[in-house]
Parts: structure tokens; sequence; C-alpha cells
């Protein structure tokens, strides 16, 4: 069920097909946000990373850290790349490979970057929360100022670092801001444990004004208890 040789699935609950292009333009962010990430796993964990890519965040989890991985990726060039560096990883739609997983079988579930792309958010969060005891969960952040400043100024889709895309050409589905993702938390009964934002391409900010400041947000959520 998590080597690479299980059978590929359909994608419609999943990772959206075009959100396979994101990977190599945003490399420099998201090598950032694998930094980051790392810095929120403790050691030893069981870890989860949906969308997995390559696999090089797990591979670093497990060198680092000495953590047990676990990846889910439906690009079949990336599948071969996990397999290289030894990464265990389900071949298929995200929503479908967590379903043959047991409740709280992990520590932590990463998705990075790839929230936007999903076609239910909600419903992956649900999941992600189900087979894990905590969530890591990075996006592009709508609500930065240079996407206002796009919107305002042209009056067009915006095409930003973060957001390399032409609207007709994009795998995102489901912008969001900090702030929307911070109400979402509060109507979902999901309890913060940590935020992380940066101002690309790399400086660190704390809370205050993340939602226009911030180009990436982080966050770590687990149900209230």
């Amino acid at each position: 069920m998590t080597v690479s040789d299980s059978p590929n699935s359909s994608n419609s609950n999943g990772l959206e097909r075009g959100g396979q292009r994101a990977k190599g333009r945003a490399h420099a962010k998201r090598r950032l946000d694998y930094e980051l990430i790392q810095g929120l796993v403790p050691s030893g964990s069981r870890v989860l990373d949906l969308g997995c890519g390559d696999g090089q965040l797990l591979a670093e989890l497990k060198a680092r850290k000495g953590c047990g991985i676990r990846g889910i990726e439906i690009n079949s060039q990336a599948v071969l790349a996990c397999v290289a560096r030894g990464v265990p990883v389900y071949h298929g739609d995200m929503l479908e490979g967590m379903g043959y997983y047991r409740d709280a079988v992990f520590d932590v579930v990463v998705l990075s970057q790839t929230l936007q792309q999903t076609a239910d958010p909600i419903r992956v969060i649900d999941e992600m929360l189900r087979v894990g005891n905590t969530a890591i969960i990075s996006f592009p952040n709508f609500g930065y100022w240079r996407v206002r400043l796009q919107l305002l100024l042209r009056g067009r889709m915006p095409v930003t670092g973060m957001l390399p895309y032409m609207w007709y050409d994009t795998p995102n589905v489901h912008l969001c801001t900090v702030a929307d993702f911070r109400l979402l938390c509060a109507e979902q009964r999901l309890e913060r444990l940590h935020e992380v934002f940066v101002i690309p391409p790399s400086r660190l900010i704390g809370p205050a004004g993340a939602n226009w400041r911030a180009g990436l947000a982080i966050f770590q959520v687990r149900r209230q208890r």
C-alpha cells in the first residue's frame, strides 16, 4: 500500500493534475518551506507527506531527525524519484492513499504548498487529522500586499514568485489568505499550535500584520481538546 508500485488512481478528490507544475517553478520557496517544516517536526516522529514530490523533505527528515516516513504522490516521475531516494511512497490520490491508514497512525501529516490545489480542502484536513495527531500546512498567502497591489493597480489576477501562474494555467483552485485560514481553524475547531510567516524570499516575521505582509504561511494544527 505504501510502495511505489501501488495502482494509480483518479485525481478528482485530491491534488489537481496541474499541481505537479508547481514543484519546479517554486523550487527555491519550497526549499525554505522544507527547512521551516523540519523545525516543527519532533525527532523520531512518524511522518506522512501528502504530495511529497521527489521525496526530498521525507528523506531529510529521516536522515536528520530519525523520522519514520511515508509519502503520497500522484505524479509518476516524482514517484520514481522517491524510489531512487529510498522513500516509501503510495502512487495515487492523497485522499485515497490516506484512506488505507487507521486513525492516529502518524504523529505529523504534512501538506506543503498544496492545500490550494486540492478540490476539497476541508475533507483533506479532516483526513490529515484522522490519520495524524497534528497537521503542518503551508500555503501562499493571497492576502500578501504584492498580490493586493497587482489586483488594485492592474485589475488582473496577480502573478508573483509564490503564485507564478497565469489565471488560465494555474493548478490553484482554492486560494486563501492568512485571515481565511485562521477563520477556517475556528470554524473547524482546530487548535493552532504554531504559525510561521515569511516575507519572500526568506525573511521571517511575527504574526502582526501577517495577513498582508507574509507571502508564505505555515500552520501546525490539531483538533481542539
